[in-house]
């Protein structure tokens, strides 16, 4: 029975991924809304947290982006119910999906539905953006992306404010395993000048069996169309360089070049895993605008040129060991 579920899972990472563990494991989503203005915007992120001694708890964080405050929440284990089939979860009197996110929470409360979701291609060789990593047995972190970018609507009450997010924009991603990467940088928007842009990157320092190496995933949503750069498709990392507020990266796969520009703005502590248990800590700002420029390697002509607002970035670790020599 635990086989079968965790061979459904692994083609479909969106759905629950630690089927059969007890100890030394952490598997969390990230919901991201932004209301239609863009002057709120919140993470919600709820998750399972298992320590190395067998000891868990299941949790709910709030990121405040506007506001710079975060809240835990954490649940008996008992009450972590994620579906056997699809993407579901159910988690105290909270629900979460790809379609909707219920919440229950002190400070929080109300109902969002989703629409227009945007999947990244899993096709059965390559489930998801972990791409052939995915059948890896002892990767340390997998990555994983619900929506690129959704419509949403409804309202919730956040300490006893009434937000309406109808017509605002959503972001759903998920991490599993039992420790974030020693260094990484990962940012996302999908608040460009039009609807139907998304923009996330990531690049990290992966433990591979004597040693390491520095992987990155990207993706531009544009025009019905996901461009990838990727560790596994024959991309290349040519820069990344930081200063002491701001990231600079550049990409290129075999058609286009990426180039990109991250402000560091103020960020707001987030617990994140070490070993499974929730004791450590990382920083997210969610008010940053990045600058995103794709262009064909071919003809030089620029493919798409903008600004993401209220975008998610997070630093973490020596993130010089990530700088391409």
């Amino acid at each position: 029975m635990i086989l079968t579920k965790k061979a459904r899972a692994l083609f479909n990472p969106e759905m629950y991924q630690g089927w059969g563990n007890m100890r030394k494991y952490f598997e969390g989503w990230y919901f991201k809304v932004v209301n239609a203005s863009g002057t709120r915007a919140f993470a919600f992120i709820p998750g399972i947290s298992m320590e190395v001694s067998g000891e868990s708890h299941a949790f709910i964080q709030v990121l405040d982006g506007s506001m710079k405050k975060s809240e835990y929440h954490t649940f008996d284990a008992s009450l972590f119910k994620p579906s056997e089939n699809k993407f579901e979860l159910e988690l105290g009197g909270n629900f979460f999906s790809p379609y909707r996110m219920a919440l229950d929470l002190p400070s929080v409360k109300g109902d969002l539905e989703f629409s227009g979701i945007v999947p990244w291609p899993k096709p059965w060789y390559s489930p998801g953006i972990m791409g052939p990593y995915a059948f890896v047995p002892f990767m340390e972190c997998s990555h994983g992306i619900v929506s690129m970018d959704h419509g949403i609507r409804g309202s919730l009450t956040i300490n006893d404010e009434v937000i309406d997010f109808t017509g605002g924009r959503g972001y759903i991603e998920k991490d599993w395993g039992h420790t974030f990467p020693s260094a990484y940088l990962w940012m996302q928007s999908n608040r460009f000048a039009s609807e139907g842009i998304s923009f996330k990157a990531s690049v990290a320092r992966i433990p591979w069996l004597t040693g390491s190496f520095t992987g990155f995933i990207a993706g531009l949503w544009h025009d019905n169309k996901l461009t990838r750069f990727t560790t596994y498709n024959g991309s290349a990392l040519r820069k990344l360089a930081f200063t002491d507020t701001s990231a600079e990266l550049e990409m290129e796969n075999k058609s286009c070049s990426l180039k990109v520009r991250a402000p560091l703005d103020q960020a707001t502590g987030l617990a994140a895993p070490i070993e499974g248990m929730m004791n450590s800590r990382i920083e997210e700002s969610m008010t940053s605008v990045i600058s995103v420029t794709l262009t064909d390697k071919k003809t030089g002509k620029t493919i798409f040129s903008g600004e993401g607002r209220n975008a998610s970035i997070e630093r973490s670790g020596d993130t010089s060991v990530l700088i391409p020599r």
